[in-house]
């Protein structure tokens, strides 16, 4: 059945499907008075309504703009416990050292995960999922890295496998390699990632990624270097976290191996967005780290004024970004990274599927998924303006969820 959907004031979109770098992140397309043919999960025809072709059925959104759906490139929502205690102790002035000294931080999610079942961790997360979907998130990214074991990263796997049953959202997994175990050897847990780890998440097809942590507390850009070769050469996609607190070379190597995205970026400088600028590595930024942690804002502005692409995503997670809003994501894009509307809305749409190496989704044009938001406003950058939910209604694969 076809369905032609009328009432559109704005319908805003990044066009075309190639990277969307420098300059050309702010080039959207707004068709005024617009309207919209779907059959099954598929757009038609995207055009102005006086243009529109005939179709089964007609659905009215009275006046109101519609935007795609959002994609958030950059999750960690499967985690168990709670970092509750550290925010209060954060708040009053301890350090981030002094928490993890005490057995806190990031340890006590892994100690929290590794003893949970997968049934549990879905459990958890399945909230969490819908807050995220009724912000306007059709497409998330999931990350793995609170196992730092072999068990508990395949069990957190199999619990992001689990998630899609329970979401209209397209879920994309990826293998976080996040920081080397305490009580094991660094090299040979880096080998039993490469020859164990890697293959196994290959052949069960469990993530369509392999990301690597480069810090000075995690891994090195060397150690990195193995580790996603060994992704590349079992046919996975590569990403790295890197530049978060120091530029150690992430960035450098991201670009350098062709990776999909390097996220973060909040200590990157010239030689970084230089880097970036040549490549076609998308430069994720995650507002809700500077916004939570107090870090300097990742230097969007600066990448996309060089010639780079910028993607936006939350990095929801229970200790840096405890974010549960793609819409938010995107507002604070413009205020703490210095986007502009049109830039930020690509960033979490068109240069976000770019990032999750995805090609029918985040744009509203024929042949594409009819993966789109309609606004409670008139106006397509109520989106980016407000602090609040903007979206009225999520609209995924051609269904409302």
């Amino acid at each position: 059945m076809k369905t032609l959907y009328t009432g559109i004031t704005e319908l805003a979109t990044a066009t075309g499907n190639d990277l969307k770098k420098g300059s050309a992140q702010k080039d959207i397309t707004i068709i005024r008075d617009a309207a919209m043919v779907v059959e099954g999960e598929t757009l038609l025809w995207v055009g102005e309504r006086k243009d529109a072709p005939a179709a089964d059925r007609t659905i009215d959104f009275r006046n109101k703009a519609v935007v795609p759906g959002l994609i958030d490139p950059h999750t960690h929502l499967i985690w168990s416990g709670s970092r509750l205690n550290d925010f209060e102790a954060r708040v009053q002035g301890v350090s981030y050292e002094e928490i993890l000294a005490r057995g806190g931080g990031i340890h006590q999610t892994v100690r929290y995960t590794q003893a949970s079942t997968a049934f549990e961790m879905v459990s958890l997360a399945v909230p969490r999922l819908n807050a995220m979907v009724r912000s306007g998130a059709t497409t998330l990214e999931v990350k793995t890295g609170y196992g730092l074991n072999h068990d508990t990263e395949m069990r957190m796997l199999e619990a992001i496998r689990d998630l899609q049953d329970f979401t209209p959202a397209r879920i994309v997994p990826t293998l976080l390699i996040h920081l080397p175990p305490k009580d094991r050897d660094r090299k040979d847990f880096i080998r039993e990632v490469v020859e164990k780890w890697i293959p196994e998440v290959a052949q069960d097809q469990l993530a369509a990624a392999v990301d690597v942590f480069v810090e000075q507390e995690a891994f090195s850009v060397q150690e990195a270097r193995e580790i996603l070769e060994a992704a590349k050469a079992h046919g996975l996609h590569t990403k790295l976290h890197a530049d978060q607190f120091h530029a150690l070379g992430g960035v450098e190597l991201a670009c350098e191996l062709g990776s999909l995205s390097v996220d973060h970026l909040e200590a990157s400088t010239g030689d970084q967005i230089q880097a970036l600028a040549a490549s076609n590595t998308v430069a994720t930024v995650l507002p809700g780290v500077t916004l939570h942690l107090g870090l300097p804002a990742a230097p969007a502005r600066k990448i996309i004024d060089a010639g780079g692409a910028v993607a936006v995503g939350t990095d929801h997670n229970p200790g840096s970004s405890p974010m549960f809003s793609t819409s938010l994501a995107l507002a604070l894009g413009v205020r703490l990274n210095g986007l502009t509307p049109a830039e930020a809305l690509t960033a979490m749409t068109a240069n976000a599927a770019h990032a999750l190496g995805l090609k029918d989704t985040g744009r509203l044009e024929a042949g594409m998924k009819a993966d789109f938001l309609v606004l409670d406003s008139h106006d397509w950058r109520e989106i980016s303006y407000r602090f609040g939910n903007a979206v009225s209604k999520v609209f995924i694969s051609g269904k409302e969820a």
